[in-house]
């Protein structure tokens, strides 16, 4: 039953469903639904109904954005609504919006084909309300990490884009050209030697988030535009960072859910600390039921074919071993895990394993089968530095397209002398896949690349 003393609230938002008949409407906001009750003499109070009889019962459609005035009631049924005194149409929709339809108690979205919603993306928001959630969850991690980091002093920077050199990862770069000064520039595919040269100035702690850029293949994991974090803390190490980002990805997971067990796809996976703690041998023993750890390339070679592991003779050790692991330990690793003490050849930045001939202080967090974050001790010796980017240089002239370039100013700097320091990437797509259960990377980005539309599609 209306109060009259119920306060006037005013309301502005898009049109999703009219009941002429009734005098409902509803309108849906980032916030969700509301219910309109309209009533002739109340929104036309003279003689003149015209706004009423045309525009109401005539004109105004699904898509038109309103505002109204009117005082909160709750119907017979139970539904908070709003009794309209007040209309007026702030913008008309000139395309009709592809609407739920009813039938039988069942709803059926008319817009549904994954290609149609990705490219308008607009109109995917406008009536799919779990696309929007998803988006709303994404802003929630970005500021639940930020606040994380924050609060244990640490910086937020920036760090360029446009890039003499690739560097910080082993991926393809887009190419461009400066034409002012006549040189060819990279778009990042890291930030991670542009961070480390803050921390050489004596920074103790800064991170950025960063739109990174690889030129590679596409699939629903991948996005030739992404985000990620990166993190880099002096006097530090790989297990002090594999603390934190346990510590941290929980936090996360209880900001968004409240809780730390949650469904990706059919599988639970929880959250809580401690995560599972495997080496890159072990895990491959494990799964693969090989021991690789003693074995030289042409052994590797040998073993990758006998698994069923597609290797070709341009990859050096690193790769061979990253392969092996990739197709036959990654998938099986569901619930949180941390895979530790990597190859060396696999990982020309990071600092040699303090007890282990031949490896290196790394790890990767695993979930649901995917990487969610890379980590080191960071390599802060500048000879054996070079060393390891001389020979990515060879692996190169092998036909490695993925290969590191030596970068000259990045020696240069940690010359003067970088402290121990722990460094961290987590990509942020990814793990917005794992806490809103989304199946593709495009779902949680707002406009993912697509190929160019056939002319006359």
């Amino acid at each position: 039953m209306l109060s009259l003393s119920a306060p006037v609230i005013s309301l502005t938002s898009k049109l999703l469903r009219i009941v002429r008949n009734a005098s409902f409407l509803e309108l849906q906001d980032v916030t969700g639904r509301i219910q309109l009750y309209i009533r002739r003499d109340e929104i036309c109070p003279g003689e003149d109904k015209a706004l009423y009889n045309q525009v109401f019962k005539k004109y105004l459609d699904i898509g038109d954005i309103i505002g109204v005035k009117g005082y909160v009631f709750t119907t017979k049924v139970g539904e908070i609504s709003i009794h309209v005194s007040e209309l007026k149409v702030l913008c008309k929709s000139l395309r009709p919006l592809p609407i739920v339809k009813e039938k039988e108690g069942e709803t059926f979205d008319a817009f549904t084909d994954a290609e149609q919603r990705y490219r308008q993306r607009s109109l995917d928001l406008i009536v799919n309300p779990g696309a929007m959630d998803v988006f709303v969850k994404r802003s929630k991690i970005v500021n639940s990490i930020r606040q994380f980091l924050n609060d244990k002093d640490n910086l937020e920077v920036e760090t360029p884009i446009l890039q003499p050199l690739y560097g910080g990862a082993a991926a393809r770069p887009f190419k461009t050209h400066h034409n002012a000064l006549d040189i060819p520039l990279y778009l990042r595919i890291a930030n991670e030697l542009y961070l480390k040269r803050l921390i050489v100035g004596g920074f103790k702690g800064v991170y950025e988030f960063a739109k990174d850029f690889r030129n590679e293949g596409m699939d629903r994991f991948h996005n030739p535009e992404f985000t990620q974090m990166e993190l880099y803390v002096a006097y530090k190490d790989y297990n002090w960072m594999m603390d934190l980002v346990e510590e941290m990805v929980e936090k996360v997971t209880l900001d968004l859910h409240g809780k730390t067990k949650i469904t990706v796809g059919e599988n639970e996976i929880d959250f809580k600390r401690p995560w599972k703690r495997l080496t890159m041998f072990e895990a491959i023993q494990t799964y693969a039921r090989v021991d690789i750890s003693k074995m030289d390339e042409k052994e590797l070679f040998e073993t990758a074919k006998s698994l069923g592991v597609h290797v070709d003779e341009k990859m050096g050790k690193g790769k061979i071993i990253d392969e092996i692991f990739g197709e036959k330990a990654e998938a099986n690793l569901i619930q949180p895990t941390f895979i530790t003490d990597y190859p060396i050849e696999m990982s020309p930045l990071a600092k040699k394993h303090r007890d282990k001939e031949g490896l290196v202080e790394r790890f990767e967090a695993i979930c649901n089968g995917k990487e969610l974050c890379n980590a080191f001790s960071e390599l802060n010796d500048p000879i054996d530095q070079r060393e390891r980017f001389e020979h990515q240089l060879e692996l190169g002239k092998r036909g490695d397209e993925e290969a590191m370039v030596l970068d000259e100013e990045f020696l240069q700097a940690i010359e003067y002398g970088m402290p121990p320091t722990a460094g961290l990437g987590i990509g942020i797509d990814r793990l917005v896949m794992i806490m809103t259960n989304s199946h593709s990377i495009q779902d949680v980005i707002f406009f993912p690349q697509m190929r160019s539309k056939a002319p006359n599609s």
